[in-house]
């Protein structure tokens, strides 16, 4: 085994004892279960190992679950592959279908990017990120969130991780789906606020956020998009990542 094969390795075995530990379930259970309701369809973007993924199926829901990454998709395919409930594809999602280069960090999957903007300015402007290195680039199928609808289903719940291209996801989106999360990142908030703003074009949603891996939604009251694009101009003074969260209100109804 060389050596690029051993931090690949070691890299995946990080992600899981951070990630993929049993006792982390209840309380994703918990934080997803408004969401979510038996037999609901959801689709995770960038599974990475799964955690997510096993968090939706045990709350009853069917799961297409994408993941690029080949030691990671392996990783899904093993782990999922007694539950009929989940689909894995071996794809990146964006804005139109064909291919993209990924970058991949073998010692760090879970920063593992196609946005190369994204990665050039987010180990200047964020400090956590300065010592990563993404290691090779192998290129990847990728598909949108409008033929996974036309494939699947349209989902209850899509939960979007994918390091910097969360904009370019929701842009091949082409109707509002019920719910969904995605990432914010310090030094990058511009990708979250396009997030919000694409979003805002589909239809009436409302936000909330939780702060990185704590699972829990911090505003008392959910905020229309004027508050949380407000939020997002401070954010980056708080140094701290996390999940945006938006589900659609019937038009007319925003706080």
């Amino acid at each position: 085994m060389d050596l690029a094969s051993v931090r690949a390795a070691l890299g995946l075995a990080k992600s899981i004892l951070v990630y993929g530990m049993p006792w982390r379930q209840p309380s994703l259970r918990r934080h997803y279960q408004p969401f979510i309701q038996s037999d609901d369809l959801v689709f995770d973007i960038g599974a990475h190992v799964g955690d997510r993924t096993l968090a939706f199926l045990h709350l009853g829901a069917r799961v297409v679950a994408c993941e690029p990454q080949p030691l990671p998709l392996a990783y899904l395919r093993w782990r999922f592959q007694r539950y009929p409930g989940v689909t894995v594809l071996d794809s990146a999602v964006g804005e139109a279908v064909g291919t993209a280069q990924l970058a991949v960090s073998e010692s760090n999957p879970t920063v593992s990017s196609i946005a190369a903007g994204w990665r050039e300015t987010i180990t200047q402007e964020n400090a956590g990120f300065a010592g990563v290195r993404w290691n090779h680039q192998i290129e990847v199928p990728v598909t949108t969130l409008s033929q996974l609808i036309a494939a699947y289903g349209k989902p209850a719940f899509c939960k979007i991780d994918v390091e910097g291209h969360e904009a370019a996801v929701l842009a091949g989106l082409d109707q509002p789906i019920a719910a969904l999360s995605f990432e914010f990142v310090p030094g990058s908030l511009s990708v979250a606020s396009a997030c919000v703003d694409r979003l805002s074009q589909l239809g009436d949603y409302v936000f909330n956020i939780s702060y990185g891996e704590r699972r829990k939604l911090e505003f008392p009251q959910w905020v229309g998009n004027h508050g949380i694009l407000r939020w997002l101009e401070s954010a980056d003074q708080q140094k701290k990542s996390g999940d945006i969260y938006a589900k659609q209100i019937e038009r007319g109804a925003k706080d």
